[in-house]
């Protein structure tokens, strides 16, 4: 390689933002020239290696974005302690994706300390692995971020900010308030997602004790309809993992129940 080509060929890969490919071409070259590789074959080496790297970045990115919590993953979730949710049935979900195309919607149900917010976010890690968008949030932080947005006079284009992701996780859903925060908005965003981007919330309470978080009950009976529309439901009703962990004799309950999908929503 001559001198001039030597300071141009890292310039030029710099341009056409190929990182992987400068920094690899070299180690790559002096083997094909070892081994007589065929050009082709050099060329599809440092391309291959180059979409591998751009993924695993990509893959990075989303999942900082995402704010899941980075240590809940699903080889940790203890699906015996669960038995009313079926691993192949959460596999499934997670290895299809009819319901995310579809804007389907994903409710989970349970007392406190359960493994509702980790199967969540065990499910949401996967599904960015798969190439999927996906954000968790708190719903009270949402509920604030929709709050601020809608002041601003800018509710639109903060709705338009969470359509980028295919699966919008919100936890906790049960803890607002209506008189913390205008929960209107929480309705806007279930009816702005509808049938188009799909939903994941985990709620202590069933439907019926929903009457604290909208403003009257006839937008809380609107919201169910449309959350339970096209959804899969699945109800945790176990002992606390936190309370077993306490007094480890305990024994998990609900041991008969099984997952749901399209319950009354008036629950």
């Amino acid at each position: 390689m001559s001198a001039h080509e030597a300071v141009t060929l890292p310039m030029l890969l710099t341009e056409l933002r190929l990182p992987t490919v400068k920094r690899l071409w070299p180690a790559l070259a002096e083997q094909s020239n070892r081994e007589g590789w065929p050009a082709e074959r050099f060329l599809t080496a440092l391309l291959e290696h180059e979409l591998n790297e751009r993924e695993t970045r990509r893959i990075d990115r989303h999942r900082v974005e995402s704010m899941l919590p980075p240590d809940k993953r699903l080889s940790c979730f203890e699906f015996a302690a669960v038995p009313t949710v079926s691993k192949a049935h959460v596999t499934a979900l997670i290895e299809g994706d009819s319901w995310l195309e579809q804007g389907a919607n994903l409710l989970l149900f349970g007392p406190p300390g359960v493994g509702k917010t980790h199967l969540l976010a065990a499910m949401g890690h996967s599904l960015i692995e798969r190439g999927y968008r996906v954000l968790y949030t708190r719903t009270s932080d949402l509920v604030q971020r929709l709050q601020a947005a809608r002041r601003d006079l800018r509710l639109q284009a903060e709705l338009a900010k969470l359509d980028r992701f295919d699966l919008l996780i919100a936890d906790d859903f049960s803890y607002v308030r209506r008189d913390q925060a205008e929960t209107s908005v929480l309705f806007e965003l279930i009816a702005e997602r509808y049938e188009r981007k799909s939903i994941a919330l985990a709620a202590n309470q069933p439907f019926s004790g929903w009457d604290h978080v909208f403003a009257e009950a006839a937008m809380t009976l609107a919201a169910v309809d449309r959350l339970v529309h096209h959804a899969t439901i699945f109800e945790l009703n176990v002992e606390s993992f936190r309370r077993r962990s306490a007094l480890p004799g305990l024994a998990p309950a609900g041991q008969n129940d099984k997952p749901k999908t399209n319950i009354n929503p008036k629950g």
